[in-house]
Order: C-alpha cells, then structure tokens, then sequence
C-alpha cells in the first residue's frame, strides 16, 4: 500500500524504497545498528530526497516500474551491490526515486565482527564501483543532480583514507620515535572529536524522534549510541580502506557473487 502510492501519484517515479528495522537487538551489534539504520540509513534517506535524488535504495525492500528497469538496462551482472547500481542506472535515466518510511520490513543482521566486516566489505566495493562507473556524470550538465550524492560518497573515502593515515603514522611513532613526530591518539578524542561526536549523538536522536512513530521503544536504545563512533567507524574505515583498491583491480565484467554473512539467525531461534 505505501510503496504503490507513489506510483499512482508521479508517473516519473522509477523505484520507492521502505524503511528496514532490525529484528534481532539484543546483542550490542544488532543494538548499534537499531540506531544506525535509523540515522544512517532513514535521516540520510530523508536529507537526499531534499535534493531529489538518492545514492542507493534499500534492496531488502524496494519496488520498482518495470518501464524504468528496462529503460536503465536492467541489472549489471558484475556489480556487487545490484541496489547500488540499479538506482543510479534508474536516475540518470531521469526517473525518480523515493523513500517511504512506513513501508518496514524486518530483518536480520550480522551480529559477529567476522560477519560484519564480510557486509560492510561488499558495501563497501560495492560504493567504490559505481563511484567510479559513473565519475563521467561530474562533466554532464544534464546530470548535475546527480553531483551532491556522488560528491557525498566520495569525501567519505577521502575522510576514512584521512583517518587511515592519521592512526597508522600514530602507530609508527612507537617503533620509530625518533624519524616521526608525535602526535595525539586518534581514538582519544580532542575538541574537533567532541564536537563530531556530539554532532552523532544529535544525529541519532532526531532521527530516533522520527522514526519511533514506526518503530516503537527506539528512545531506550540511544544508551549503546555512545559506542557507535568507536565500533563502527572504525570498520567503516577498515572496510573502504580494503574495499577501494580491490574494486579499482576488479575486473570489468566479472560475474558478481556473494555469500550471504551471519545474520544471527542462531541467536534469535534459541530466543
């Protein structure tokens, strides 16, 4: 019902994606990423679509019109990510692409570190890919819309290469005292590092606000919040740090496959 209106209202809307929850919370993981679909995914959603244009729909919920696949070419058989890709594919074929926040579904997510490092990873490659698939839209006028969600995508790898090279010379420094020059620890926070993180912590609690007309409880998951920025960010650095050159490598062409990583179904079948 909530993704098929907004084909019945716009004629020019290609794909509406929904808004996924996460079912298994009882792990400090799965607790991290209650908020973090919530903020990352729900209040980016929401922040591109003021521009009109979304970097990726969800590709555990998303309708599409079937006009649309057709005029993008359909899915690429070696893309990682196929959500990724068939929504850029979707809008620079000039069709529109929505986010509908009552449309849940629920599903499960990784709730060891080996299996979260394997998701993020193939998200990961999956980013850089149509990063650089469609780099060639920075010069075309027509596709200027298109520019603020690549641009977005881009200074996040820039910022994780950043932080990359910050702890590895921070590292250095103890074997090679005397040819580096010492630095403060990047794990221990300075005013910069306050302020980002006071700016998350708002993040996560207006986006909270939002989505707890769908999601009920969220207000008693923003404790484990404060872990977030330690845990996941540095992943996020780990994995786009990997992930960058072995797309770069990946050969044009090669069929993609993937395995799906644990998503604590174990955990919430002894539940």
């Amino acid at each position: 019902k909530w993704l098929m209106r907004h084909f019945l209202i716009s004629p020019r809307v290609g794909a509406v994606t929904g808004n996924p929850r996460i079912r298994n919370r009882t792990s400090l993981l799965g607790r991290l990423q209650v908020g973090e679909f919530t903020a990352i995914i729900g209040l980016i959603k929401r922040a591109q679509r003021t521009y009109g244009r979304l970097f990726t729909v969800s590709g555990v919920l998303t309708a599409f019109r079937k006009t649309a696949v057709f005029q993008a070419g359909f899915w690429s058989e070696d893309m990682l990510t196929e959500d990724i890709d068939i929504s850029w594919k979707i809008q620079l074929c000039h069709w529109g692409v929505r986010f509908e926040p009552r449309a849940l579904v629920w599903i499960l997510m990784p709730e060891t570190l080996r299996g979260l490092w394997k998701q993020r990873l193939r998200w990961a490659k999956g980013g850089t890919q149509a990063l650089w698939r469609n780099a060639w839209i920075l010069g075309r006028w027509r596709h200027r819309h298109m520019a603020p969600i690549y641009l977005e995508y881009f200074l996040s790898v820039i910022w994780s290469y950043s932080m990359g090279f910050v702890i590895v010379y921070w590292l250095l420094h103890f074997v090679f005292p005397k040819q580096t020059i010492a630095v403060a620890s990047p794990f221990i926070p300075g005013w910069y590092g306050l302020v980002l993180g006071f700016t998350c912590m708002v993040q996560f609690a207006v986006s909270k606000w939002i989505d707890s007309s769908y999601d009920q409880g969220l207000g008693r998951n923003y404790y484990w919040m404060i872990w977030y920025p330690l845990a996941f960010w540095l992943i996020n650095v780990g994995t786009t740090i990997v992930a960058f050159p072995q797309a770069l490598l990946r050969k044009k062409g090669k069929r993609a496959r993937w395995t799906s990583p644990d998503r604590g179904v174990h955990h919430v079948n002894q539940a």
